[in-house]
């Protein structure tokens, strides 16, 4: 799953809040009695059933309430809150726009040519692009450094993308989330802590993410709470790019 940095909300793509006494308990039980690190067998497979889920979703509308830290000064954090819509058609149509009160980006995708616009400032690119979603997120970092924001939900549909370095993983037990049920796992990575909230049934949708960045010892955190509609119709307009007259073309830097 997650790359070695936060989800970039410059994307990333692969994309809730525990109750408070649920949240508390868990605090509780951690203060008294730290577990041994340990990789719960049940915890990953419950990532695998998950993406497998997830890969079955062919049009999907996804609002992801999202707050990063960042940090003011040397040594105090503040929080920038945001919301990111994604509007996904498979293989080969996607469409995500990412509000915070600093910046809004606009990524749009029609299979054959994917465009960043900044609505804000009337700037846009626009590139050839490959026949799949998943060769795009590809392709935008690899070659353009363009990381959609929790580009991860899309990796995550194939299973092969699941991660495995787990130094641990551990059932944390049950939460609400924006009032679903859900199984809520903590894992740790070389690089990453971090907990997602998955719903129970035969939907395993993810619900809650939230990242904690091991590498920046100011230790960052950025948390996502996802709304999902499984069953989303589109028309073509909404994977389609118009520029306004007043918008401007620029190139995209090339990494």
């Amino acid at each position: 799953m997650m790359h070695a940095s936060l989800p970039a909300l410059a994307l990333a793509a692969v994309l809730t809040a525990a109750a408070p006494c649920a949240l508390a308990q868990t605090t509780d039980a951690a203060a008294t009695a730290a577990p041994a690190a340990t990789v719960d067998p049940e915890a990953v497979a419950a990532l695998h059933r998950m993406g497998a889920y997830l890969g079955t979703l062919q049009n999907f509308e996804i609002t992801a309430e999202t707050s990063r830290e960042l940090m003011l000064g040397a040594d105090q954090k503040f929080d920038l809150d945001g919301v990111t819509t994604y509007r996904v058609r498979r293989p080969d149509r996607l469409f995500v726009e990412n509000n915070t009160s600093r910046k809004q980006r606009q990524f749009i995708y029609d299979g054959q040519h994917f465009t960043v616009y900044a609505p804000t400032r009337s700037y846009y690119a626009t590139v050839d692009a490959p026949p799949t979603i998943g060769e795009l997120l590809d392709v935008a970092a690899e070659q353009y450094g363009v990381e959609l924001p929790l580009e991860d939900l899309f990796h995550w549909g194939d299973p092969a993308n699941l991660p495995q370095d787990f130094e641990s993983a551990v059932h944390l037990g049950t939460a609400m989330v924006d009032g679903v049920q859900t199984d809520q796992y903590l894992f740790r990575q070389p690089e990453l802590d971090w907990q997602i909230w998955i719903q129970q049934g035969s939907e395993p949708l993810p619900r809650k993410i939230s990242i904690v960045d091991r590498t920046d010892p100011t230790l960052p955190k950025y948390t996502a709470t996802l709304g999902w509609n499984t069953n989303a119709a589109f028309d073509a307009r909404t994977f389609a790019f118009a520029p306004d007259a007043d918008d401007q073309a620029i190139q995209f830097r090339s990494e």
